[in-house]
Formats: structure tokens, C-alpha cells, sequence
């Protein structure tokens, strides 16, 4: 019998200390629904990168697509940014410069096979150099004429970035920024050229020198030329990481100050300090007391 009575206090103690922390929190916040809307779910979401529903259903004009879904589904299908834009008149252009510049870079490239000159080989090369060249045109003119109401669009600033470094920066006004970058990339892009010359060099005295038929005799041993064959494939390997990096953070850096492009700082700083009383709902009718402190307001 004092066992069960001792049970029933024990409950009865809990149900009292649960009542005043679930009066902390209002029933609100338990049964309201956020984002309701399963369109506006699926379109705020990171779970889904790109799809085909979204990308066909702009070209279609059936429903308003994000310009990373644009973007993403144009480096496939080439000139869909511009049928989403209502730039028809681009895609003859567009079209026409890739078929003409392809088939002449497959014409001169079967005369080179074929027996032909330097001249050849270099206007093939010129030609695909084309073709790559209008079809980053493409996926910028997209990007660039996106329609929206948005006075600065952070995905806008974004893929400027990944087609242009450098481009979102100007794109957010950030001028000064450029040169940084450009810096970085150029110092690693020239560090990465230099380390894989030596790396290939040091490789093949390493090869030459090891070879059982090999005849050579330079003034580098075998054991050394191994040594720095393994230093700069180190350092080709760190250069090719800085690039990235560079390249990365350039990209990251467009995406974020885009986001900031309006957040405004006011001159007016100042701090507020207060007495508080922190009164949780249901404090008096338990026979709780309420908490007493001091708030801080920080107005920027």
C-alpha cells in the first residue's frame, strides 16, 4: 500500500513540473503548418537541384523557373534560356554559329589527318575554339537577360561567377575585389604550369635513367631525379588546389554579397539595457514566481 502510494506522488510531483515548462511554449508553435503550399515547398527546397518538370514547364511558359534551373537545363539544351527570355530571334544565331563552326572544325581537322599542313590544324583548332566560345556566350546571354522582378538577384551574381570570374563581383559593385582574385588564380595557374614542367622533366630523366635499355648519362642520378620528380608532383598538386580554391571562393563570395547587396547597416548604433521580468504563461496560476533580470536591445 505505501509503495502504491508512494507511486502516485511521484506522478502527481511530475504532472506539476510539466505543466509550467509546456506553458513555456505556446500550443501554436506544435500545430501550425509551414509551408503549406507544396509548390512553394518544393521551390524553396535544396533537396532538389534541378528538374526536368521546372526546366520544361518554363520553356513552355506554364510556370516561372529559377535561373539556376534555366542555366542548369541550357548546357544541355542549348538556347532554352533564350525561348525562356522570349528572345526567339536568338536561336537561328545561336544555332547557326555552332553548326558552322563545328563543321569547319571537322573540315579542316580530316584535311590535317589527311596529309595537310600546320595551317590546318590550326584553323581546326581555331574553329572548335569557336564553337566553345558561342556556347558560353549562350549560357551568359541567358543569365544576363533573366527576367525578374528582383532589382539584384544573388543566383544572377552566382553564375556570373562560374562563367566569368570576377564577373559576379562587378555584378555587386564590388570592384576592388577583382584584382584579388585575379591575382590568386594567375599566380596559382602560373605555379601549376611551372611545378607539372619540372615534374614531367624529372619524370623522364627518372624513367631514362632506370630503363634497362636506356642510354642515359646526364649529370642527374636516378635517386635524385626520383626526389624531385615526387617534389613537384607535390607541389603541381597544391597548386592545382589553390586554383580551385580561388576559383571557389570567388564564386562563394559573389553568392553571399549578393544576399547582402540591401542589408544596410544604420549610423544610429546604440544599447539599450533594462530591467526584465520573465513570466512564463501559467507562472502565477501554479503559485510559481516569475524571474527578474536585465535585457539588452542593440539597435543598428
Amino acid at each position: 500500500m505505501q509503495k502504491r502510494f508512494g507511486i502516485l506522488i511521484c506522478l502527481g510531483l511530475l504532472l506539476l513540473a510539466i505543466q509550467p515548462a509546456r506553458g513555456q511554449f505556446r500550443e501554436e508553435a506544435f500545430s501550425q503548418q509551414y509551408n503549406d503550399d507544396a509548390d512553394t515547398l518544393g521551390r524553396d527546397s535544396t533537396d532538389v537541384m534541378f528538374s526536368f518538370k521546372d526546366y520544361f514547364g518554363g520553356l513552355r511558359h506554364k510556370k516561372e523557373a529559377k535561373i539556376g534551373t534555366m542555366f542548369a537545363g541550357s548546357t544541355l539544351f542549348v538556347g532554352g534560356q533564350q525561348v525562356y527570355n522570349r528572345q526567339y530571334w536568338k536561336l537561328p544565331v545561336i544555332y547557326g554559329g555552332l553548326a558552322a563552326t563545328a563543321g569547319l572544325g571537322i573540315h579542316y581537322r580530316h584535311r590535317y589527318n589527311d596529309g595537310g599542313s600546320d595551317h590546318d590544324k590550326l584553323m581546326s583548332n581555331l574553329m572548335f575554339a569557336g564553337t566553345g566560345l558561342i556556347y558560353w556566350g549562350a549560357l551568359l546571354d541567358g543569365v544576363a537577360f533573366y527576367p525578374t522582378d528582383s532589382p539584384h538577384l544573388p543566383g544572377r551574381a552566382t553564375l556570373y561567377s562560374i562563367l566569368l570570374p570576377g564577373l559576379g563581383q562587378a555584378y555587386n559593385g564590388e570592384y576592388w575585389k577583382i584584382p584579388l582574385y585575379y591575382t590568386g588564380m594567375i599566380v596559382s595557374a602560373s605555379l601549376l604550369i611551372t611545378n607539372n614542367t619540372n615534374y614531367q622533366r624529372y619524370k623522364r630523366i627518372h624513367n631514362e635513367a632506370t630503363s634497362e635499355d636506356g642510354t642515359y648519362d646526364g649529370p642527374v642520378p636516378a635517386q635524385t631525379a626520383l626526389y624531385y620528380r615526387n617534389v613537384f608532383r607535390r607541389y603541381r598538386d597544391y597548386s592545382i588546389v589553390a586554383l580551385a580554391g580561388f576559383s571557389l571562393l570567388q564564386v562563394s563570395d559573389a553568392n553571399v554579397f549578393a544576399y547582402m547587396h540591401d542589408f544596410e547597416v544604420s549610423d544610429d548604433i546604440s544599447l539599450r539595457v533594462a530591467p526584465a521580468v520573465i513570466a512564463p504563461e501559467r507562472t502565477y496560476a501554479f503559485g510559481n514566481q516569475p524571474a527578474f533580470g536585465m535585457s539588452l536591445g542593440l539597435r543598428f
